[in-house]
């Protein structure tokens, strides 16, 4: 089987993060994506991050319904930093027979150089990197390969500034995970 591995904060989860998602699954030809929330990201400033509970849980509302759609709790119940290398691991004793494809978006080409054991996640996965507005795939390594996805410019930063500016960020999340947010009186 040729499953897909979309790591990210999802902080909250976004239509640009489905979009990406099922543009991957489809193009690639996977059978199946795996959401991976991180803990607490090394390389992002972890103050204003949701619990992993609740951004676990808005990604299981996100993705109801969708049969090639799955969450994987394994960076919320490892605790401490997200280390891709560690979640890699695990997927692969996991999928021992199966082919992973791991898929990042262009934006975090440039925290590369600042991954553990990279070397070591190149061999166990198929590196992909998806298009994201405003971030060019420029100087790829070899390693990795590039997909084009339709351009959807919606990140977490700026569904939460609409949130705490009290505007509108009604179908920049799907409505499941709009109606928890509101509900639960997220990120104010």
């Amino acid at each position: 089987m040729k499953i897909g591995i979309l790591g990210g904060t999802f902080n909250p989860v976004h239509i640009g993060h489905l979009i990406l998602a099922e543009e991957a699954r489809e193009k690639l030809g996977l059978e199946k994506i795996i959401f991976v929330p991180a803990n607490q990201p090394p390389h992002k400033d972890n103050g204003d991050i949701a619990a992993g509970s609740i951004r676990l849980k808005m990604l299981k509302l996100s993705i109801k319904g969708n049969k090639h759609f799955g969450v994987s709790d394994a960076e919320i119940k490892r605790q401490g930093r997200s280390y891709t290398i560690d979640t890699i691991r695990e997927f692969k004793q996991k999928y021992p027979c199966d082919e992973l494809y791991f898929i990042i978006g262009s934006d975090l080409l440039k925290y590369l150089d600042e991954w553990k054991d990279l070397a070591e996640i190149n061999k166990m996965v198929k590196f992909i990197a998806a298009t994201r507005p405003g971030y060019p795939l420029e100087k790829i390594p070899a390693y990795i390969k590039t997909l084009g996805i339709r351009a959807v410019d919606i990140s977490g930063f700026e569904v939460r500034r609409c949130i705490q500016e009290d505007k509108s960020f009604r179908y920049l999340v799907p409505e499941a995970v709009f109606n928890y947010i509101n509900k639960k009186g997220l990120y104010k």
